[in-house]
């Protein structure tokens, strides 16, 4: 499956159905129209409660046909008999857990884990709230993600989350965003690279004269490059997605052996310009080699490099970060996160393909990625909520 499918609110309560019932009465199961018409009018466990006639079922089923989750079968009871059922557990390879949040996310809208601890019972037995919390983040971290953190509701201490599987009615009417981070794709990739490419190539000494002065003021940013620094004990150091070299001349400042990469050469030229005692070489993080002199690099940073990739291609992108690193490298990025569907950011006056990231979900891809002992800071810089992650490889 190279994305997932986007269903219409109908199919959604149809499918969240046919996976309840599965579960809760198998022994009618597959289950008939009228059953499952019953199943989707219900008034109890539903948001919102709808009042479905046989062709709106019989239209939702034959869209989930048509996206494999669901199937049409023939019982015979003496006379054949129609019965629905659902296939998206193969389909979208769900385990048990994953299963059961996603089937209360599609029956009731966006929910608080502790919400969804309570209401999943039937069909699945949590230890606890933390259990949710990580099989969200397991879900969040698909290379295909299935489940996204909200922003919290004023007056609430918890983030709610939602499924992806389509707008759920129930966040329209409680005035919640599903938060779309794929828009930055609906062209294609070659042309977010282009896009990408083409802004890099006039962003010059204005937007990174911004860029060091941004790195001057930021402390704790120093902290954690010299930690990384630290960490890769005299192992060389890759700053990827360098652009005109500001981390990268900090880097090399502390006594750091690094090389700072771009994919754009017109950045690269920049960088060796304004930094002429830092190698600078051209290179697409997405294809990250091992340097020449080393086994692997000690330390990886990409710093404000991973918004401009959208959520299902991030866990390719943290395997060709992680994959040359030598054993006990580590890997630290910069991030933006945030609940916002922009797709652009406008960075020195130009626009630029832009996602604001889940932060479970690039804490989930990080721990996927083979990463360990990850610590993450979660930090405000004038306004704009920044991520910062360190994760050691095994």
């Amino acid at each position: 499956m190279s994305e997932l499918p986007v269903l219409t609110p109908e199919e959604q309560r149809v499918l969240g159905c046919l996976l309840e019932k599965e579960v809760t009465v198998p022994a009618s199961y597959p289950l008939t129209l009228n059953a499952l018409r019953t199943a989707c009018n219900q008034t109890s466990s539903r948001t919102p409660v709808v009042d479905y006639d046989e062709r709106t079922i019989q239209d939702a089923m034959r869209g989930l046909k048509e996206k494999s989750l669901g199937r049409v079968t023939w019982m015979d009871y003496g006379r054949r008999t129609l019965k629905y059922a659902q296939s998206a557990t193969q389909e979208l390879d769900l385990a048990d857990d994953e299963r059961a949040l996603l089937t209360v996310l599609l029956l009731r809208g966006p929910q608080a884990p502790g919400e969804l601890k309570t209401r999943t019972d039937r069909l699945f037995g949590f230890a606890d709230r933390e259990a949710v919390e990580e099989c969200l983040a397991r879900m969040a971290a698909r290379a295909l993600p299935l489940v996204s953190e909200l922003g919290r509701r004023p007056g609430q201490q918890d983030s709610r989350w939602a499924h992806l599987l389509g707008r759920a009615p129930s966040a329209v009417a409680d005035g919640s965003v599903v938060v779309e981070r794929e828009g930055i794709l609906s062209a294609g990739p070659p042309a977010r690279d282009r896009a990408l490419d083409e802004a890099f190539e006039v962003l010059a000494d204005e937007y990174a004269d911004e860029r060091e002065l941004a790195l001057a003021q930021a402390p704790f940013e120093w902290w954690l490059l010299t930690r990384a620094v630290e960490l890769a004990d005299g192992a060389p150091v890759a700053d990827v997605g360098c652009g005109a070299g500001a981390v990268a001349s900090y880097l090399a400042d502390i006594g750091a052996d690094v090389t700072g990469f771009d994919r754009v050469p017109a950045q690269v030229q920049l960088a060796r310009r304004r930094h002429p005692d830092v190698l600078f070489e051209e290179g697409d993080l997405r294809r990250l080699l091992r340097p020449a002199t080393a086994a692997g690099w000690g330390a990886v940073v990409a710093w404000d490099v991973l918004n401009h990739y959208a959520p299902s291609e991030l866990p390719a992108v943290l395997a060709s970060l992680v994959a040359p690193l030598t054993v006990g490298g580590v890997l630290v990025v910069a991030v933006e996160t945030g609940a916002s569907s922009k797709t652009t950011r406008v960075l020195g006056g130009v626009e630029v393909p832009w996602v604001q990231h889940d932060p479970s979900q690039l804490r989930g891809l990080f721990a996927a990625a083979g990463l360990g002992d990850i610590e993450a800071y979660h930090v405000l810089v004038e306004g704009d909520d920044r991520l910062y992650l360190l994760g050691r490889r095994g």
